[in-house]
């Protein structure tokens, strides 16, 4: 009789804690997709609450048109939003602000 009760108790809490992650848990990869025809020469991902775009995430590499490339944007902030900036190769910037890295897997330049 008492073995039930805990039974249920104990599946309920691995529910909760499996469904009521904390943002610090939550996975922060994202594939950046390149489909604009021109390739990407500096990209930046930085947390809503950053007044600077930070460090290219690129470096001295590029994405061309037709690749992608998985980044972690876990910067240790626990921010889930982040503004993104691509710079392509045809001097074209583009900015979106307030991407939530937490809910996506995949975002893409078109």
């Amino acid at each position: 009789m008492f073995m039930r009760p805990v039974i249920n108790l104990a599946i309920a809490g691995a529910i909760i804690a499996t469904t009521a992650l904390p943002a610090a848990a939550l996975d922060r990869r994202v594939r950046i997709v390149n489909k604009t025809g021109y390739t990407m020469v500096q990209f930046y991902g930085s947390n809503v609450g950053s007044d600077s775009w930070e460090e290219d995430i690129l470096g001295s590499d590029v994405l061309p048109s037709g690749s992608s490339v998985i980044v972690n944007f876990d910067d240790a902030s626990g921010y889930c939003k982040f503004d993104f900036k691509a710079v392509f190769d045809d001097g074209d910037e583009l900015v979106r602000k307030g991407v939530n890295v937490c809910e996506i897997g995949t975002f893409t330049y078109n």
